[in-house]
């Protein structure tokens, strides 16, 4: 069809261009755009994963200013330390998940970790089953922070870690806070106060999950040691051992383990010995003053421990309560009114661990048994807490009213049952102590004339009586080695014919020895021994006078055997001995009454004799109002001891005084002071009791000789004249004549 035609284009003309005429050509086609081709990622490691950088578009550089180009290093240093920083610390986070999920698997159940002592613990009980004392790692049992009293468990968190329930096992505002001090105190960084949160203290009290090894430590010192070390990888591996305690168990069940393991002072581990300890109950039943004190030791256990210094424990307590009103667990006034009326120690407690006796019941039971325990113990003993405080009273009161201020002269009491079965026990004048020198049962000093009534039982046993004479007059012995000896009374005067009795009585000393040389000093060695006197005796006439050693324990012992008929006994304090729990006991009675050493009527006229003593001889002052008593005084060369010792129907008691570096006692004698004591104390344990009868025996009076008569007198005398007046004769012409 012609181009100049009138017809009208078509559709798809339209489509062109309207300049364009016909279809477009091929040059003129536009290009179809192929998608970019995505780049693959370069394959990397670890290494790679922190450190590739990162490809973005760069923006269009900005026009930077004078200020800008002055700050441009710095930012780019902030950059690069902050870009170092961040993967470094995701490095360290990864290290220290992954330390702590290894420690989260090694964590057992929290019922391992409530009791952790090294050593057991020994309980010690009186003769009616009351507990008097403690010794070892004392543990009361399990409790749990959710049972306790919550006035223990709120001033535990108050006084150690207020943020405990709202922290992750660290705190570093803490931290930071210790830091603080120690370095404005003048310390260093990690010096004194440590910033430890409860459970950072739980972890360490753990140890870190490393249980004691022989082979590993030298000793189980050297293994606590090891324990509280502070270095900062020390430190640094305890924050781990948190963290994985904050993971496996929930915040009570740590409290729990701390509560439970924490030492207290006292020689008592954990909340509910502590609470026994100091206040005779339980930890679940204390008011805010007792776990105030309680809570309060944990800075210095043995420091603050009210049994040393209960003022000083108070006080503590006192700034706890401060501590718990603060943080909102008390108002004002239950703070004002736990203040005022502080806790208290329990009877037991303020015995401490039970002085002297305990510490000789420990001596004298095997050490796997006792101090080396690893089983918690029982111990039923023969101490009787009235008697015991009666003789610490009277040895008290002596020495208030009779002895000078200031001297430093030192005493013992012994009271015993006449089976041996020890009542009370006084070492020295300090009655409230442990750990001590005891000088009832250690300290060997010579018994003067206490020793005398076992030179007159050998004498009795062999047929003397007490009515028999014996000539008081200067008296020498040659001995070989060290020459002549002559002993002489106390009062440097001789009374010529005495009897027995009236020797004792009085304690003349050369009867004394005149009867051991008869009957044999040997003889009077073996009768002491047999009385429970184990010591080395002099071998010398000396024996007779007390020159041999001998400690309290086994003279009051000796002396019991007297009382009981004639019998031996074994000074003894355990009458039971079981474990914990046990229904059998691995122990009875580790003493008694043994074999008889003399005949019951020579020790009953022994008896008879020995009340003499007591009743109008050396022993006056010791008179009992009311009462039959027996005993014997002894003073030893130069007053360097000074006994006494004697007896009722009941019990028998033994008294030493002397200075512990053997200095002369200054006007005292065994029926002095040391009678004084000794009366002071029985008058106190016999109150309440009805009088008896000594078991004594008055032995029949020897008949005199028959009268002779005047004649037979003449008969006698008559050829004894005849013969003297021969020899007179003979004499003179002798004399005269020469021989």
């Amino acid at each position: 069809m012609a181009q100049g035609s009138g017809r009208k284009p078509l559709v798809a003309e339209k489509r062109y261009s309207a300049g364009g005429k016909g279809k477009p050509s091929a040059a003129k086609k536009p290009a179809r755009k192929k998608p970019a081709r995505k780049a693959k990622p370069k394959k990397t490691g670890l290494f790679g994963l922190f450190f590739r950088k990162k490809t973005r578009a760069k923006p269009a550089p900005k026009k930077r200013g004078f200020i800008g180009l002055l700050l441009a290093p710095f930012v780019w240093a902030f950059r690069l330390v902050w870009g170092f920083s961040w993967r470094v610390g995701m490095v360290v986070c990864l290290l220290v998940g992954l330390a702590v999920a290894l420690q989260y698997a090694k964590l057992p159940e929290v019922s391992a970790y409530l009791d952790g002592r090294a050593r057991g613990s020994v309980t010690l009980l009186d003769r009616k089953g009351d507990v008097f004392a403690w010794r070892g790692d004392q543990f009361g049992g399990v409790i749990r922070a959710d049972t306790v009293s919550p006035h223990l468990k709120n001033a535990v968190v108050a006084t150690e870690d207020k943020r405990f329930y709202r922290h992750f096992g660290i705190s570093p505002r803490g931290v930071a806070s210790a830091i603080r001090i120690n370095l404005r105190e003048g310390r260093g960084p990690l010096s004194g106060h440590g910033g430890s949160t409860i459970t950072q203290q739980a972890a360490k009290l753990l140890c870190l999950g490393r249980v004691y090894d022989p082979d590993e430590w030298k000793s189980e010192s050297a293994y606590e040691a090891d324990c509280r070390k502070g270095s900062l990888w020390r430190k640094g591996t305890e924050a781990i051992f948190a963290l994985a305690m904050e993971a496996k168990y929930t915040k009570d069940e740590i409290l729990s383990i701390y509560m439970n393991r924490a030492y207290m002072g006292g020689g008592a581990y954990g909340a509910e010995a502590a609470a026994q300890r100091y206040f005779g109950k339980s930890a679940n039943q204390l008011n805010p003053a007792e776990g105030a004190m309680l809570a309060g030791l944990l800075t210095a256990p043995s420091t603050l421990a009210p049994t040393n210094n209960l003022q000083r424990s108070q006080d503590r307590a006192a700034t706890v309560l401060r501590l718990m009103q603060e943080q909102g667990y008390l108002t004002t006034a239950e703070m004002q009114q736990n203040q005022n009326a502080p806790a208290v120690l329990s009877e037991a407690a303020a015995a401490r661990a039970g002085g002297y006796f305990a510490d000789w019941v420990m001596d004298s039971i095997p050490d796997f048994l006792g101090d080396q325990t690893t089983e918690d113990v029982v111990i039923r003993s023969t101490l009787d807490q009235r008697l015991q405080g009666a003789a610490e009273e009277a040895l008290k009161y002596i020495f208030e009213n009779k002895v000078r201020p200031g001297s430093k002269a030192q005493a013992a009491i012994v009271v015993m049952s006449a089976d041996g079965a020890v009542r009370a026990m006084v070492g020295g004048r300090k009655t409230r102590v442990s750990g001590v020198f005891n000088r009832a049962t250690q300290a060997k000093r010579q018994t003067g004339s206490a020793f005398k009534p076992f030179v007159y039982a050998t004498a009795l046993e062999l047929g003397y009586s007490p009515y028999d004479r014996v000539l008081d007059a200067k008296y020498c012995m040659n001995i070989p080695g060290s020459g002549q000896w002559c002993p002489e009374n106390y009062t440097r005067k001789y009374y010529g014919e005495v009897t027995l009795a009236r020797a004792l009585r009085d304690s003349l000393n050369v009867p004394a020895v005149k009867v051991s040389e008869a009957v044999g000093r040997d003889k009077v060695s073996i009768v002491a021994k047999d009385f429970g006197i184990d010591s080395d005796l002099a071998a010398g006439p000396a024996l007779a006078l007390g020159a041999s050693e001998s400690t309290l324990l086994e003279m009051t012992g000796a002396y019991a055997g007297i009382l009981n008929g004639g019998s031996s006994v074994t000074p003894y304090g355990v009458t039971e001995l079981k474990l914990v729990n046990d229904s059998d006991a691995l122990m009875g009675a580790s003493g008694g009454i043994g074999e008889r050493v003399i005949r019951p009527e020579a020790a009953q006229q022994l008896v008879w004799m020995m009340e003499k003593v007591i009743a109008g001889g050396t022993g006056k002052r010791a008179q009992i109002p009311g009462w039959q008593a027996a005993g014997k005084s002894g003073t030893t060369s130069a007053a360097k001891d000074a006994w006494f010792i004697g007896f009722t129907a009941d019990y028998v008691a033994g008294v030493w005084m002397g200075y512990d570096d053997n200095t002369p006692l200054s006007g005292v004698t065994g029926g002095g002071l040391p009678a004084e004591i000794w009366r002071e104390t029985m008058v106190r344990v016999h109150e309440g009791l009805d009088p008896k009868p000594l078991p004594m025996l008055e032995p029949a009076p020897i008949a005199p000789p028959p009268q002779e008569t005047r004649r037979e007198r003449r008969r006698r005398q008559g050829p004894q004249l005849g013969k003297e007046l021969g020899r007179a004769v003979d004499n003179i012409l002798r004399d005269i004549l020469g021989n």
